[in-house]
């Protein structure tokens, strides 16, 4: 479950690094300087939330690439390359995206998808993944992979974080004024806002951050469920996605690194946190569609 958390670490750091910059620039300031100017709050709540969510979405296939040290496959080196490139390039056709980014990884079994748009994005497998599945198993994941990318499931994810950082950033602030006006309830106020102001908004972007990461987990959770369905949709039967499932149930893959779990093939611990269902509720599910 790390990628969606390196995600929302990345998207979380953005907004406070953006709400600091806009402080150090007198924001704050104008927001509060005949009282709380809510709707000044509310468009600059909406600047720096969905700000924060954008970049974080533009970092994302770089971010990928580095952290996981993806090799990206410009002309294949033997078998095993050439087959995954052409197979990802036929799901990519019947998908009707363009072809995307293909690279490995070291590591145990997993994969991901990850990109700002999608005919520009990146599909990346691990060693282990390549080596303890069968053709047909590893097509399953590649297809889940892509429907991802034709579900539009990152630029989804990045509309839902932008609409949890602007409620965050709004009421970090308003509840910054209130403290702040009661610790200084006494002194003069045509200095601006003071240092409760200051501290009480960065605790709460950091705060109530976790607390929008769990909503965007379960919105991350859904959109699983729908990537799966993508893959039966693709190869035109469920079996194989289900053995794959299962096979990545018996092998436990290994977590992601950071910034690949929102989109990655591994199950989720079933936690608040968690960007994905537990491997058996995804089995569950394919096994109650026809296919």
């Amino acid at each position: 479950m790390k990628r969606i958390f390196l995600f929302l670490l990345t998207n979380l750091a953005v907004v406070v690094v953006l709400g600091i910059v806009a402080s150090l620039l007198g924001v704050n300031r104008y927001l509060t300087a005949q009282g709380m100017n809510f709707g000044a709050l509310l468009g600059y709540a909406f600047v720096i939330g969905f700000g924060g969510a954008i970049i974080s979405l533009l970092m994302s296939k770089p971010m990928a690439k580095w952290s996981a040290g993806v090799q990206v496959i410009t002309q294949p080196g033997n078998a095993a390359e050439a087959w995954l490139l052409e197979t990802v390039r036929q799901l990519a056709d019947k998908a009707g995206i363009a072809m995307p980014e293909v690279g490995i990884f070291e590591g145990d079994p997993n994969a991901f998808a990850t990109g700002a748009f999608k005919n520009s994005a990146l599909v990346a497998v691990s060693t282990g993944l390549l080596e303890n599945m069968t053709h047909e198993e590893i097509e399953a994941v590649l297809g889940h992979e892509i429907a991802h990318i034709a579900n539009g499931d990152m630029v989804t994810m990045t509309l839902i974080q932008g609409v949890m950082n602007t409620f965050v950033v709004f009421l970090s602030r308003a509840i910054g004024y209130v403290v702040d006006s009661f610790l200084r309830r006494n002194d003069e106020r045509d200095s601006g806002p003071g240092i409760g102001y200051m501290v009480t908004t960065i605790v709460l972007d950091i705060v109530l951050g976790f607390l929008a990461a769990i909503i965007v987990a379960w919105f991350s959770r859904q959109r699983e469920f729908r990537a799966d369905a993508g893959s039966v949709q693709l190869l035109g039967r469920r079996q194989p996605m289900i053995n794959a499932l299962a096979r990545l149930g018996g092998l436990h893959p290994a977590e992601l690194p950071k910034n690949m779990a929102a989109f990655g093939i591994a199950g989720g611990i079933g936690q608040l946190f968690s960007t994905h269902p537990p491997i058996e509720e995804r089995i569950a599910a394919l096994q109650s569609t026809g296919g």
